[in-house]
């Protein structure tokens, strides 16, 4: 978030919850690595998983491929140039040929979106409806509500905090949505016999240290959102 000038609700708010991030990242960071050295016993790849959770979900329409970077793997969607849909699970170089614990609980995951989408989850459809305006106000808003501030022109405060809004609202919704995703890799990665059980649990252990970041991530648009409110009531008194 733009940060124009440093007032105490920043100090407060802010600060702390960037720096709640920061551990948080730093946890799945070295939980990935922890289980990206340790190989699962049927020498399941990242690959191998995700294509097999597709076809036990009767999912034959996403092609699965690597991508490059460390940890950059997604589920995506879009559209041809002829407006047909595409769909594919991208798996990253840690991940896509490897068959570490950490490799298996990624693509597990990115699967678990995959058949989210496929059964029409509820809460993928509500968070893809209001991605446009999140992209639009995590990058505006909060440049909009400091130059209302700075200005003293409260209409553009209003604005640029209702479009920040938001970006709170997407965080506040992908969460669960992330959790969901989790949840439902481990189910099928548990009932497939895919890990052993000393594997799962170490699978789930990478998927709750990656799902924290999401929550510092909601955490930290929380705070910054409070922040601008703050701001506002100060403003107007």
């Amino acid at each position: 978030m733009l940060v124009p000038f440093v007032d105490n609700y920043y100090l407060l708010l802010v600060v702390p919850a960037i720096a709640f991030s920061g551990l948080i990242q730093m946890r799945m960071s070295s939980t990935l690595k922890k289980y990206s050295g340790v190989a699962n016993k049927k020498g399941l790849t990242g690959r191998d998983v995700a294509a097999q959770m597709l076809k036990l979900n009767n999912i034959d329409d996403v092609p699965i491929k690597p991508v490059a970077g460390t940890w950059s793997d997604h589920y995506g969607r879009g559209r041809s140039q002829d407006g047909k849909e595409l769909k594919w699970i991208s798996l990253s170089e840690p991940v896509f040929n490897k068959t570490s614990i950490s490799a298996v609980a990624v693509a597990a995951h990115e699967a678990g979106h995959a058949i989210q989408y496929a059964s029409k989850y509820k809460l993928m459809g509500l968070r893809n409806f209001i991605r446009p305006l999140s992209n639009f106000g995590s990058k505006y808003g909060p440049y909009l509500a400091m130059g209302g501030i700075i200005f003293g022109f409260g209409p553009l405060l209003d604005i640029g905090i209702l479009l920040f809004s938001g970006a709170v609202l997407f965080s506040l919704l992908t969460l669960p949505a992330e959790l969901n995703a989790s949840s439902r890799a481990l189910i099928i990665l548990r009932n497939n016999n895919m890990l052993t059980k000393e594997e799962l649990s170490g699978a789930k252990k990478a998927l709750n240290a990656a799902a924290m970041t999401y929550f510092a991530s909601l955490l930290t648009n929380c705070a910054s959102f409070l922040r601008l409110l703050l701001l506002r009531n100060r403003r107007r008194r």
